[in-house]
């Protein structure tokens, strides 16, 4: 079997930890050696990779070199400087920031929904935003059977989704809480206080009215899908849970499409675990979905506000993982199973 040189690049952040730790738990390539790459601050740590101490490297504009696949999480700005030297060198990038996303030059990828944009030719690959993965994952299979015209969805996304200080942000804002206010509860990374609330924003807003976040889910859901022609229109909010983002989706397709039907198409899919039994008490729940590698789907139901061909359901998934590193992961994983590396 073919061994493989990564690096990922970003290592020492939230989603550069699960990207190790993907790696380290997935069996579908060799690794033959691993580097890490951080910025100055980063330099010198030591992370553990199946054992063994790897010390983080200061990211330089040569550090591709002998690299087959690097993975991103560093954020656009080091994307965008430091990923074209990469790919200069004849390395894949698959970058999970925002830089390159709807580049039409640079495939944007879910390996269930579009694995066919993947060429040996095309070294730069985004990994979608988070909130995005896990919706398209659901849509894909009711879309190739009744063909969806119009998605409705609203987001209720874990603090992780803002990296680790977000994290260390609700973490904080609760154990002041926990000492009967004898300590204030300070908001820093937030707009305004997390703990016990709920913030309709993330992402700076447009001038139609929407955050960054919520056009994100809109164009690359189409570009994704492959299909122009689906209205998105969606509601993004932070709530105050650690992990797994949440989404309540409603859409309306050509065809008829039976909450039965619906729950046959889904059930063969892959990635995508059923969790369908209200009378049972039993639905997703971002508690149920941290740290599992799965997009769990439940409340699948038909609308009853309408006689047109509309569903509504709940889909849950830990936004680190397959909203992240898992998902770039399964991206290499890919290249590496079709032969394009």
């Amino acid at each position: 079997m073919k061994k493989y040189k990564i690096a990922v690049v970003g290592a020492t952040g939230a989603v550069g930890i699960e990207m190790i730790k993907m790696l380290e738990s997935r069996r579908n390539f060799s690794v033959e050696s691993i580097k890490f790459f951080a910025s100055q601050r980063s330099v010198g740590k030591k992370l553990i990779y199946n054992g063994k101490e790897i010390v983080v490297e200061l990211l330089r504009e040569d550090s591709g070199k002998g690299i087959d696949i690097a993975l991103f999480s560093a954020g656009a700005t080091v994307s965008e400087k430091f990923a074209p030297f990469f790919t200069a060198d004849n390395c894949f990038v698959v970058d999970n920031s925002s830089a390159w996303r709807m580049d039409k030059d640079v495939p944007l990828v879910v390996p269930e929904v579009n694995a066919y944009e993947l060429k040996k030719d095309r070294k730069l690959i985004a990994n979608p935003n988070c909130s995005t993965i896990q919706m398209v994952v659901a849509l894909k299979p009711l879309h190739d059977f009744a063909k969806i015209k119009r998605v409705i969805v609203s987001t209720y996304q874990s603090v992780s989704g803002a990296g680790q200080n977000g994290i260390n942000e609700l973490s904080e804002q609760v154990k002041a809480w926990a000492i009967e206010g004898q300590q204030p509860i300070v908001a820093n990374k937030f707009q305004y206080q997390i703990a016990f609330n709920l913030i309709p924003q993330i992402d700076v807003f447009t001038e139609n009215g929407y955050t960054k976040e919520e056009m994100k889910m809109t164009n690359e859901t189409k570009k994704i899908m492959g299909d122009c022609s689906i209205e998105v229109s969606a509601t993004c909010v932070r709530v105050p849970v650690f992990r797994s983002h949440s989404e309540s989706i409603w859409i309306e397709t050509e065809r008829p499409l039976s909450p039965s039907k619906a729950k046959e198409l889904l059930s063969a899919t892959d990635g995508i675990q059923l969790l369908d039994e209200p009378e049972n008490k039993k639905y997703p729940m971002p508690l149920f979905a941290e740290n599992m590698q799965t997009t769990y789907i439940g409340r699948i139901r038909s609308d009853i506000s309408t006689k047109n061909n509309a569903l509504t359901f709940w889909v849950v998934s830990d936004n680190l993982l397959k909203g992240a590193a898992l998902n770039a992961v399964q991206i290499a994983e890919t290249l590496i199973k079709n032969k394009l590396v």
